[in-house]
Parts: structure tokens; sequence; C-alpha cells
């Protein structure tokens, strides 16, 4: 079935990885683009309609320049202006596509740049997964890195982590952490078989979402980690020299759909490689 990809546009070299991105991937794949940029902060002034309108001309001639940009590779991408506010005009176009595609200003550890709250947003409302993509060169790397914790939403991203990394011929990476209650008052160390007895159940816990997989994918090199710590920290650290992560996120009842749990907001805000957001 061929994939339908929207890709938000802006006029920044982030939102320029993240067209790249996309267009390779729909290359790959045979799947339909579209590039959809939003002219926003209209208050309704007097004299406004004129300078929107101007606006919304010049974003439709960004548009069709990135899609002239990418359309010397032969690929055909379809352009759209909206107008409104941008993170829910997004939200509202992502009902119909099987992914969304943002960039990400992030820079590496050194930059001190986080991923701003739009993009939080829109990632944490959309209706489809979202492939974040940062300004970052990633060419040469290789390998997916996928967060599990043992709930039904790190299962969907566990399939959509192996489909991309079979396809790819990459090796998949599985993570799980644990993390230890704290030290009661008194208590100056843990007791080894608490510690030892956390760490098996997290193994098996990962065994457990990972049965079924080598049967489907039986090329597919799978590594499994299971390590004391923070989910966040391990997949970053992993991240940094990986082509692609996959983590879930919360599903989207009326209030869940514009949050994010902590490990996925950790780790948009530092997102050290191309990252697809699934629920």
């Amino acid at each position: 079935m061929q994939e339908s990809i929207l890709v938000g546009v802006t006029d920044t070299q982030a939102s320029r990885r993240a067209t790249d991105w996309a267009a390779e991937r729909a290359q790959e794949r045979k799947g339909r683009i579209e590039l959809i940029s939003i002219v926003g902060g209209a208050t309704g002034a007097v004299g406004e309609g004129a300078v929107v309108d101007q606006a919304m001309t010049l974003t439709q001639t960004r548009l069709d320049r990135e899609a002239k940009r990418i359309g010397t590779r032969g690929i055909a991408a379809d352009t759209r202006v909206g107008r409104g506010n941008p993170v829910e005009e997004l939200i509202n176009a992502s009902m119909i596509f099987d992914l969304l595609v943002i960039g990400s200003d992030y820079r590496g550890p050194d930059a001190g740049i986080s991923r701003g709250p739009h993009g939080i947003r829109i990632v944490a409302g959309a209706h489809c997964p979202v492939a974040v993509v940062p300004d970052i060169d990633l060419a040469g790397r290789s390998g997916v890195i996928v967060g599990i914790d043992g709930s039904p939403t790190s299962e969907r991203a566990l399939a959509v982590a192996a489909a991309e990394a079979d396809q790819a011929g990459d090796r998949l990476t599985a993570v799980m952490t644990w993390s230890t209650v704290p030290l009661p008052v008194g208590m100056h160390s843990y007791p080894t078989t608490y510690l030892s007895g956390m760490q098996k159940i997290a193994e098996e816990t990962l065994g457990i979402a990972l049965a079924g997989i080598g049967q489907r994918y039986p090329d597919l090199v799978v590594h499994r980690l299971v390590e004391r710590g923070y989910p966040e920290n391990t997949i970053n650290r992993l991240a940094a020299t990986a082509r692609l992560t996959v983590i879930g996120s919360h599903g989207r009842g009326a209030i869940a759909r514009f949050l994010l749990g902590s490990t996925s907001r950790e780790v948009l805000a530092r997102v050290a490689t191309t990252t697809i957001v699934v629920r």
C-alpha cells in the first residue's frame, strides 16, 4: 500500500532537512508526498487582509520552490497553503496521512537549543505517527533504536521499528530500562537480590515483547539492551550514532492528545537522530 507523507514546511534549514528525509523515503517506497505551510498570526485588524494575502502568496512560492527542488530527483509533490493556528492546522491535516514529518532546530548537545513547545504539541496531537528530523547531518549512520516498556504503545513502536530496520537491512536495538524505588532512610545500599531481580524482570519483559519478531523478520538482527537507568538517557545515548529511533507516546484522549510522556518529551527535547513517535 502506498504510504502518504505530509511534510510541515517552514523557511528554515531544519525544514529543508525534513523535506529531504521525506522525499528520500517517498522515493524508496514509491509513496505520495504533500508539502504544507500554514500562515498564522492573523488577529482581524483593519488592513490585515492584504498582508495575509501577500503572506499566502509568498508562502505558496516557497512551497513551489521546495516541490521543484525535490522534483529534480523524480519526486512529484503536492503543495498546500493553510491559514490559522499552525499547530492546530497541522494536527487536523494529519488525519488523512500515514506519516507527518516536521523539522527540529536542535543541532546537537553543544548547541543548547531544544525542541520548542509547538513541535511537542504537534507530535502529541497528531492523528498519525510523526517523524521529527533534527538539523544534524546523519549521513553514514545505521541502526534503529526502539524503546520498550511492556505497554501496548511500545508494542506498536516495536512493530514500526522492526519493519523500518528490516526494510533498510539495519540492526534493531530494543532498549528497556529499570529504576529502583527510593532508598529508605537508614539503608545505605540496595540488596543485591533486589537489583538482580529487577534486572531479571526487565529482561523477561523485553523477551516477551520481542517474541515473534524473529519469525516475522527472519533476517533481522536484533540486539537486546536492558540496563538500570532512565529510558530517555539510554535512548538518546544510543541515538547519537543511529539512523532512526522509534518511541511511543500517550493515546489521543481529550487531554492526553496534547501531552507527551516524560520519556517522549525528553527524547524529543534533545533529539539525536530522526525519531518516529507512534501511538
